[in-house]
């Protein structure tokens, strides 16, 4: 499996995140009813659902046939098309707006995908991208933790992700754009208990799905007594914070 091959096991694993971070990042992009905004990376669509929501003229790209699918299945009113952030098949200057919610750090080449977006927007047009915080997604903290106890050995999946950090994420913000502003957006998501985090965990989505997915026999019930460790050893629901840094900047 690759790392998004499954629309199920993206909801279940990251899922539980991104729609509830959807409007928090769709407002601080300053996204209304009318414009026409084209979601880059829009996955299984947390993003793309709340563009159109607000009443937004939606487009969507996305290199994964599994997501294009269900996005075309789940939203057919949206221009849905496959493709990579670095290739986006719209001419200059389409769209009002460009985001890109949790995706930088899966891009081949962030700046060309960050310089994709602008071209696709008008002078004057919001480009706006966000990414979890290296250390304020609990969720991927703890699997970090638990990788680096374990001494898996090379490089931990998640610490391999760059793009994790306001410096990394602005610096993709630099010429041919004014009026740059970041924030930090903070959610959270409940689970019924330590064995529902697992099971969404080791199904194989994203770094770190792919790293629990992997594990067999011996390996696996070490790393899953660990995480529970990591995440406090909870005897039943427990809630995880998950904090993004968000960047806009319009074009010049």
């Amino acid at each position: 499996m690759t790392l998004f091959e499954s629309d199920a096991a993206y909801d279940a694993f990251m899922g539980r995140y991104s729609t509830r971070l959807a409007p928090l990042f769709a407002e601080f992009a300053g996204v209304e009813g009318g414009a026409s905004v084209v979601d880059v990376g829009a996955g299984t669509g947390a993003l793309t659902s709340e563009l159109v929501r607000r009443g937004a003229g939606v487009a969507a790209a996305d290199p994964a046939p599994a997501f294009v699918a269900a996005l075309r299945s789940r939203l057919p009113e949206v221009d849905v098309r496959e493709a990579p952030a670095e290739e986006l098949p719209w001419p200059e200057g389409r769209f009002d707006a460009a985001l890109a919610q949790l995706v930088l750090t899966f891009m081949r080449d962030a700046s060309a995908g960050v310089a994709e977006m602008r071209r696709v927007v008008r002078a004057g047009g919001t480009v706006a991208a966000c990414m979890w915080d290296r250390d304020g997604m609990e969720m991927l903290a703890a699997v970090n933790r638990t990788q680096q106890v374990l001494r898996a050995g090379g490089p931990m999946p998640e610490a391999q992700n760059l793009y994790r950090t306001r410096e990394e994420i602005e610096r993709l913000f630099g010429d041919g754009f004014t009026g740059r502003t970041t924030e930090l957006l903070t959610v959270e998501s409940t689970y019924a208990g330590f064995e529902e985090f697992w099971e969404a965990l080791a199904g194989g989505a994203g770094p770190a799905g792919a790293w629990a997915s992997a594990l067999e026999g011996e390996r696996r019930d070490a790393a899953r007594a660990e995480l529970h460790r990591q995440l406090g050893e909870p005897s039943g629901s427990f809630t995880l914070a998950a904090a993004a840094w968000a960047t806009r900047a319009a074009r010049a």
